[in-house]
């Protein structure tokens, strides 16, 4: 089929992405045999939208699959979503608050159906948005943490580490968001550097003999305090440990305690310990048996332990509070201090640390397995820095709060008798108690959304069936991800996956970058800088973005991503579809299979076009191999716009008109074709356009989907073809530098005259003399020995070979050096303006980074320009014999 004269994206994808799904071509078949690749996608939530972290992702992930699957590995990628426990609940809550109901006064069991009927109609979006970038998953195994194969697996998964005492239930410090009314893990919590005080507040003793200063950021806590701790070692007041104090506003008698933890040379050396709301002071209340007293409730308003502030919030209990020990002089002074706090990582509010009864596992003994598996290399992390990430988070792992205080999520599989107090932990619901068959009440809590996802890569084969899936594809090839969820979801799927298939989930990890805008900053609504990866496809096209992404995915580096760079990577897709265009116009209405005859005799330039193909493929291979993803798409840049488009494709204008066009029509579409298979990977939408409309030998496939990645051809590797034809383009290009440094037009012809030592060189020249004429725009080639000076002449020396370029009566010398000279006065006072602002302290400190880096790149541009302006000058010097 014909190709239009532009390429339209949108027509163009929307055909293919549709035609790919309904016929099933990414189907995976455990009975196929062979090599396997696979993958399981990192499930987006079912309430996102395609964002840039998403896009990238997917494109990386893609790029494999299809480059795999090509290359003949039984290949299967597993694609589904997560249910996103708080932020699918909190979605449906404000849409029933538009309503003006409450889940409350809905009840548990009709909210659930609603957030199902919220999924079922409006939930997994994003489903559609990847579709539209062009993954190639099995959408026949499409999953859903919350469907009835993973709620099973979860399930067991339960009950089994509840059976061996890894999971359990205790009353315990927990992280607790007062918005979302939910305990969340550690890593749920996110800490900002933010801007607060130091308030240093004065307990008496109890004897009335003195006072002692204590130090705090959260006045509001000290009404929990049961203790103030000294380190032992401390000679101030070691007479003092044992003796009691008198807590400020409420009276309470606490004691005075020595423990190592305490930091002498902090502040006054006395900490005030609050069991109730601080992680390390619960962990000193256990040694010391303190009491554990919680002062707010669920949402972080002071309770009756509050004594006077019950009934405030915290931010106006400690506005009270610092009233009122100012007037009672408790309150000693106030100090600006920068502290972390930590936020809810879904609606940022303030996360309290508080007492609560809460589900736990014992992690432990399960990331000591997934230590060793990594240190041993049978999974390994690309780029191998984040081992050191994931080993630091995993050595010093803290037991994992698994309950949260939500309604839509796993229910945990856990019962309380209401007559013997039994719990009960079941792979089925129990009717009654199995102890004195009393009634039993079910835990409300369900589920942290990650205990789910940690099971993805074999809940999502089938486990804990054995099912051919899972034989077959598990362990998965490769995980792709960013390092933001090493720990969220990396770390715990190892963990899980060691546990209950003995074996790690995937032998690779590799991590990739931070999508950011041009100016390096992150990406977010707040600072306005999001670019929409939906809205960019609209404008220029899938293929182009997903090139943009492989081609700043570097190993360790974060993307800055402009839209002028999508741009060009449009302009690539252009310039690609050009070609097409142009090789298909030379096939037309003629039989040409896209394959070279054993023995055909080639020019120099096909010989040279088929070595560098050869070369092209074997180096892409090898940085797939190597998760190498810009260097796959800077060697097919290279290779598609320079060494084919503008080498090439000129080229073969002359060979058509040659005595074998035949022949050359053959290597244009045998080179096109490759070209195509390569590429594909990282652009299917217009490489599949484009490699239906070539000719094709009988039994190739229907898709170039599904089309062999090409391997290297050891036969067309022609190292003395690339030597010589290098040496040609050199003369071309070093003719073509002239033409444009002393302004020639296109149309006039000049003369070249070369003189060398090497016969070989000679001969080159001479036999390829209408190539270097067409392509350098020159009249006559000839050799010329001695040391004959060729008068009026630019004179090019390059490596054992001099080029002569009579200028005489072809360039105005004197008009051509005023010229020039102009040029070079405007552009060295423009670049004197750049330096002088580059010089100055003030812009180089107030300007934005942006501003900065734009200057700069202007002075290197000036620079460049400047250059080319002083040769021409040297080259008319030299031509008129001065």
């Amino acid at each position: 089929m014909p190709l239009g004269k532009t390429y339209d994206p949108r027509g163009v994808e929307s055909k293919w992405s549709e035609r790919w799904r309904r016929e099933r071509l990414f189907e995976a078949d455990p009975a196929k045999g062979g090599r396997v690749f696979s993958m399981v996608i990192p499930p987006p939530n079912v309430t996102g939208s395609l964002h840039m972290g998403h896009a990238l992702n997917n494109t990386l992930q893609d790029a494999l699959c299809r480059f795999h699957r090509m290359d003949g590995a039984n290949t299967l990628w597993v694609p589904g979503t997560d249910h996103a426990g708080i932020a699918t609940q909190n979605v449906v809550e404000r849409c029933l608050l538009e309503e003006g109901k409450d889940r409350h006064a809905l009840g548990r069991e009709r909210f659930v159906e609603r957030v199902w009927e919220w999924k079922r109609q409006a939930g997994g979006a994003i489903v559609n948005q990847l579709v539209r970038l062009g993954v190639s998953c099995d959408w026949s195994r499409e999953r859903f943490t919350m469907d009835e194969g993973l709620s099973r697996a979860v399930r067991e998964v339960f009950v089994r580490l509840y059976e061996e005492g890894l999971i359990y239930r205790d009353r315990y410090l927990i992280n607790w968001c007062p918005r979302c009314r939910t305990a969340l893990s550690d890593l749920e919590v996110e800490h900002e550097e933010t801007d607060g005080f130091l308030y240093h507040l004065r307990y008496p003793l109890a004897d009335s003999t003195g006072v002692i200063e204590v130090a705090t950021t959260r006045p509001e806590t000290m009404l929990g305090d049961t203790a103030v701790a000294v380190h032992p070692e401390d000679e101030r007041y070691t007479s003092l440990v044992g003796q009691a104090l008198v807590l400020p506003a409420l009276g309470r008698r606490i004691p005075i305690i020595a423990d190592d933890y305490v930091d002498r040379e902090f502040g006054s050396g006395a900490v005030k310990i609050t069991p109730g709301h601080d992680f390390n002071d619960f962990e000193i209340g256990l040694r010391h048996g303190l009491d554990m007293i919680s002062v707010m409730d669920e949402g972080a308003v002071m309770n009756d332990n509050a004594g006077p502030y019950a009934g405030l919030t915290r931010e106006q209990c400690r506005e009270r509070m610092v009233e009122d020990f100012e007037e009672d002089g408790v309150l000693a002074r106030i100090e600006p201090h920068r502290l972390a706090v930590g936020k809810c990582y879904r609606c940022r509010t303030v996360v309290e640390p508080m007492l609560s009864v809460q589900w736990f596992v014992r992690v432990r003994p399960l990331a000591e397995q997934a230590i060793e598996a990594v240190r041993s290399g049978r999974t390994r992390f690309v780029p191998q820095h984040w081992e050191k990430t994931y080993f630091a988070w995993m050595e010093n792992i803290r037991d994992w709060c698994i309950s949260r205080q939500l309604w839509w999520g796993h229910r945990i599989p856990a019962w309380y008798c209401t007559g013997c107090g039994e719990t009960v932990v079941s792979r089925t619901d129990p009717a009654a108690c199995p102890k004195c068959q009393a009634a039993l009440t079910r835990d409300p809590d369900v589920l942290d959304t990650w205990f789910s996802s940690a099971l993805w890569p074999f809940s999502t084969l089938g486990w804990p069936d054995r099912t051919a899936d899972l034989e077959t594809y598990y362990p998965t090839s490769v995980l792709v991800t960013g390092f933001d969820i090493i720990f969220f979801w990396v770390a715990r799927m190892m963990m899980m996956g060691l546990k209950f298939m003995g074996e790690v989930p995937f032998r690779d990890v590799y991590v990739h970058a931070l999508v950011r805008d041009e100016a390096g900053q992150k990406m977010s609504k707040s600072r306005g800088n999001v670019i929409d990866p939906l809205a960019v496809m609209d404008r220029y096209g899938t293929d182009a973005f997903r090139f943009t992404l492989a081609a700043f995915a570097a190993m360790g580096r974060d993307i800055r991503l402009a839209e002028d760079r999508i741009e060009g990577y449009r302009n690539f897709m252009n310039k690609l579809w050009n070609a097409a265009r142009y090789v298909l116009l030379q096939l037309e209405g003629r039989k040409v299979d896209c394959e070279i005859a054993e023995g055909e005799e080639l020019t120099l330039p096909q010989r040279w076009i088929l070595s560098r193909v050869s070369a092209l493929t074997a180096a892409v291979r090898e940085a797939f191999a190597g998760y190498r993803f810009n260097e796959i798409a800077s060697l097919l840049y290279e290779f598609t716009w320079h060494e084919f488009c503008d080498w090439y494709l000129e080229i073969s204008k002359l060979e058509i008109c040659g005595p074998r066009p035949d022949v050359a029509r053959e290597v244009l579409a045998v080179v096109l074709e490759r070209l195509l298979r390569l590429l594909h990977p990282l652009i299917p939408f217009i490489t599949e356009e484009i490699w239906q409309s070539l000719p094709h030998p009988g039994g190739s496939p229907r898709y170039l989907a599904l089309a062999p990645y090409p391997h290297p051809e050891p036969s067309w590797r022609d190292d003395q073809a690339e030597r010589a034809m290098e040496r040609v383009m050199e003369v071309i290009r070093g003719v073509r530098n002239v033409r444009a440094e002393m302004n020639i037009p296109p149309a006039q012809r000049l003369d070249l005259v070369f003189r060398t030592d090497s016969e070989e060189t000679a001969r080159l020249l001479l036999e390829h003399a209408e190539l270097v004429r067409a392509l350098a725009r020159v009249g006559q080639v000839r050799r010329v020995q001695g040391s004959e000076r060729i008068a009026g002449s630019a004179t090019l020396a390059l490596s054992g070979l001099e080029i002569n370029l009579p200028l005489a009566g072809v360039v105005d010398f004197a008009g051509e050096r005023e010229r020039l000279r102009r040029e070079l006065a405007k552009l060295s006072a423009e670049l004197d303006r750049v330096d002088r602002k580059l010089a100055d302290r003030h812009f180089l400190t107030r300007a934005p980074e942006e501003v900065v880096s734009k200057e700069e790149a202007k002075r290197e541009e000036l620079l460049q320009k400047r250059a080319l302006v002083v040769r021409g000058l040297e080259l008319l010097a030299e031509a008129a014999g001065e």
